[in-house]
């Protein structure tokens, strides 16, 4: 009956895995998830905000973060597919970001930054990519033909790129999608990135999906 779930999730303990480690009883799991949802949240609004005051014309190129906590320790692992605002200034703006973590949640906190070798074969890096080009008044068939193009440069096996909302600020809404190669979404064994995105645009919201077929186990 088309019923849909998402892939990760699908797949967590075959091919993919947590991106939060930690433990915690059945009464307090709901705040860690919560307080992991926050420090995400709290670390793209900072990059976003430092952007904005820099005047950069690019996007944060934050491809995920993983989260590990210990009793009186938050590791927070930040893997970055370009040289960001958190690079840039380099151990300064990673330090003022971890000062201004611990205030806001008073825990000890530690930050650490990872780079990415191929960037363009992270769906998050992808979708942020798209986003800036609709955003820019580029066609949307021209930045998912373009978005596919890169991704096939990574050596993937194959990619679905769909767009929804009020497309080139058309009355109706609709969805849009491209497909190269393969993408056996059924196939637990087969290594599937997805990523949703939303933009905000003149004309409205418009929603961001990207299916990466990586490799098949």
């Amino acid at each position: 009956m088309g019923q849909k779930i998402n892939p990760l999730g699908f797949r967590l303990g075959t091919t993919q895995s947590h991106h939060s480690f930690w433990f915690a009883k059945p009464k307090d799991f709901s705040m860690g998830l919560q307080e992991d949802e926050k420090i995400r949240n709290f670390i793209k609004n900072y990059v976003k905000v430092k952007k904005k005051k820099r005047i950069s014309s690019g996007f944060e190129g934050i491809a995920y973060m993983g989260i590990q906590k210990r009793i009186d320790l938050i590791q927070v692992i930040i893997y970055i597919g370009f040289p960001n605002l958190l690079i840039e200034g380099r151990t300064r703006g990673v330090e003022e970001l971890q000062m201004n973590i611990q205030k806001e949640f008073h825990r000890r906190l530690n930050i650490a930054i990872t780079r990415i070798e191929k960037p363009y074969g992270q769906p998050n890096i992808l979708a942020e990519y798209i986003a800036l080009q609709l955003k820019n008044r580029v066609s949307f068939r021209k930045a998912m033909k373009k978005a596919i193009e890169l991704t096939e440069q990574t050596g993937t096996k194959g990619i679905q790129v769909q767009i929804a909302g009020r497309i080139d600020g058309k009355e109706i809404a609709r969805v849009e999608w491209i497909r190269e190669g393969r993408v056996p979404l059924q196939t637990i064994r087969a290594k599937i990135d997805h990523c949703s995105h939303t933009i905000r645009t003149i004309y409205g919201v418009l929603g961001i999906k990207i299916w990466i077929f990586v490799n098949q186990e």
